[in-house]
């Protein structure tokens, strides 16, 4: 008689907004998948290890809950990474295929971080979230806001998203400087920004925006030194990540109102500690790593990590005959 196929055992992490299977059609998962989603976080690796052991499949969204090796070498049933984006530096990938666990990838638009930079800057400089809150309380205007034509926006980073945030400040008639390690000035040109040395873009920026990448050479590429460089009436904007702002300097300068604020989406630990200084402070303007949060992008996210799952299942099958050998 027959055997039935055993059933593959996913686990969805970190869903904060408990959406995930709406989604995407999880529909060709039917009958060879048991689906578990898990919309809190687990930050302890003793007790991670235990929600996780059963499973032989993780949906991990972004960098919410880092795989390192010492967490990879406790799952034993785990056999596919499946993670969103088309790179997650949280995964060690090296002990992922040293212990038999594949990892795969899905599509990535950078649309709305590129908006949600923007939202950021406006909100901080028009004062919105005070000026929404006085009405909420029965108020009325509390601030004067300011206009961002004729001001200096400073790029640190110009990929794919500062490019765009660049080309988006002319529309608002901004100067926009830009450096990075490896910058030219023909690629700043390119897209209406001017080259500058690292001291002068601190100097000189009205709004400062991260758009580099967290590695070595940016970990805390924004530190005290750089901040005292900044005017007192400047801002800094992060959607990037939290490392690469020395966020004990940053306080500091905050405080001291060095500068007049920082607008973050990303911090060194997430979720943010509560309580925490960032989430008080009344010249921060937080939000939850929300930059790359969108319907559409979530859609593409869990979309594509149906169909790696598929594919992964499908592969496993054709190199191994027999239907659920992955497991």
């Amino acid at each position: 008689m027959t055997q039935p196929t055993p059933r593959i055992k996913v686990a969805i992490l970190d869903d904060y907004q408990n959406v995930a299977l709406t989604m995407a059609d999880w529909s060709p998962l039917r009958g060879l998948a048991d689906i578990t989603v898990f919309d809190d976080h687990v930050g302890d690796s003793d007790a991670l290890v235990d929600r996780l052991r059963p499973f032989n499949v993780l949906c991990v969204m972004r960098e919410r809950t880092p795989l390192p090796r010492g967490i990879l070498e406790r799952l034993p049933n785990l056999r596919l990474i499946a993670s969103t984006g088309p790179g997650n530096a949280s995964i060690d990938e090296d002990a992922a295929a040293e212990l038999g666990i594949e990892v795969r990838h899905t599509g990535y638009e950078s649309t709305p971080t590129i908006e949600f930079t923007w939202a950021l800057i406006f909100a901080m400089v028009r004062n919105i979230p005070q000026e929404r809150q006085s009405v909420a309380n029965g108020g009325w205007q509390l601030s004067v806001g300011e206009e961002l034509s004729g001001k200096t926006l400073g790029l640190l980073g110009l990929g794919r998203v500062g490019s765009a945030v660049a080309r988006i400040a002319a529309a608002f008639g901004m100067k926009v400087i830009a450096w990075s390690q490896n910058l030219t000035a023909e690629h700043a040109a390119e897209v209406g920004a001017r080259l500058v040395g690292k001291d002068e873009i601190f100097a000189s920026s009205d709004i400062l925006s991260i758009h580099v990448r967290l590695s070595q050479r940016t970990h805390h590429l924004v530190g005290a030194t750089e901040l005292a460089k900044m005017k007192s009436t400047s801002r800094l904007v992060n959607t990037s990540r939290g490392q690469i702002i020395d966020t004990a300097a940053l306080l500091d300068a905050l405080k001291a109102g060095k500068i007049a604020g920082a607008a973050l989406d990303v911090f060194d630990a997430e979720p943010l500690p509560n309580p925490h200084p960032l989430r008080n402070l009344p010249n921060v303007l937080a939000t939850p790593h929300v930059g790359y949060v969108s319907k559409e992008l979530y859609r593409t996210f869990y979309g594509d990590t149906v169909q790696n799952i598929v594919n992964w299942l499908q592969s496993a099958s054709i190199a191994t005959g027999a239907p659920g050998a992955a497991l």
